[in-house]
């Protein structure tokens, strides 16, 4: 049965979206490279309770692993740097742009479980990348936040198939997330959070990492490359993280070397994103 959401009819109604949060618009456009930089990202987020508290959670939480506790944001900002900082918070503003007071079957916090995994295992893998091929601290970790954002446009558009959707991703199904989704609603979840994202205007490689995310090969998601394909494999690592995605957990050794790190590594860097995972888990800051 297809659900069928009307992607051009949803499309022409996406001013009905949420907007980009006003902070979020703020966070994005500045720059921290100055002290003045610095001082406006502290004043931004120390404005916002909410944003605050879950930064400061997020800071004296295992997966960072403070010596001491952290009290403020400035402490924050020591622990886990500026950049970290600015993505997760825009990670958090754009969150809740779609908080409701009731959710359908896709929980925010499973969401968020997954996102902030998916974010950290990136950061895990990046360090066994050269250099030359290494995205950026911000775009790491923002690309693993936002990513699956797609999720929270469909529930916003139709709670139905959006909860048809967890439904049939829960049943055991042997198709891949892309084809059970075509089927189910006529698009997927990249496509919808994508839309999203080019209405809020957000960067055009986080653009592409949302939309391509489960198809590398593609040849458009290049505009993305190496994030798209980065996600890829982490996702292929944590399949069921949070969220079912029907990712197949086989990697071949192409994929490890379009990231530049020599697949013997493999076992290695496993290692290192289950141990983030398990620590991701324990997170309860939705």
């Amino acid at each position: 049965m297809t659900h069928g959401i009307d992607l051009q009819h949803s499309l022409d109604r996406i001013d009905t979206l949420p907007a980009l949060p006003v902070i979020a618009q703020k966070l994005l456009t500045l720059a921290l490279d100055t002290d003045e930089g610095e001082a406006q990202l502290l004043k931004l987020i120390a404005q916002d309770p909410q944003i605050s508290a879950k930064i400061i959670g997020l800071s004296n939480s295992a997966l960072f692993g403070s010596p001491r506790k952290i009290t403020s944001i400035s402490d924050a900002a020591m622990c886990l740097g500026l950049t970290q900082v600015k993505s997760v918070a825009v990670g958090i503003a754009t969150m809740s742009a779609f908080a409701r007071p009731s959710e359908g079957k896709f929980k925010s916090s499973d969401l968020w479980t997954h996102n902030m995994a998916i974010a950290n295992a990136m950061r895990v893998v990046a360090r066994h990348m050269p250099t030359r091929l290494r995205p950026l601290d911000d775009q790491i970790f923002l690309s693993g936040l936002l990513h699956d954002i797609g999720y929270n446009v469909l529930s916003f558009l139709d709670g139905n198939a959006s909860d048809a959707l967890y439904e049939k991703l829960n049943a055991g199904s042997q198709d891949s997330l892309v084809n059970i989704e075509q089927q189910l609603l006529g698009t997927h979840h990249g496509e919808l959070g994508a839309r999203l994202a080019l209405h809020w205007g957000l960067p055009e490689e986080i653009i592409a990492v949302i939309r391509y995310h489960h198809m590398p090969d593609n040849v458009d998601a290049e505009a993305g490359q190496p994030l798209v394909s980065l996600i890829h494999l982490v996702e292929k690592i944590l399949p069921d993280l949070g969220i079912s995605e029907h990712t197949r957990n086989d990697i071949p050794p192409q994929e490890w070397m379009a990231l530049g790190i020599d697949a013997t590594e493999r076992d290695v860097i496993t290692q290192e994103v289950n141990a983030v995972a398990e620590q991701a888990k324990q997170l309860a800051i939705v």
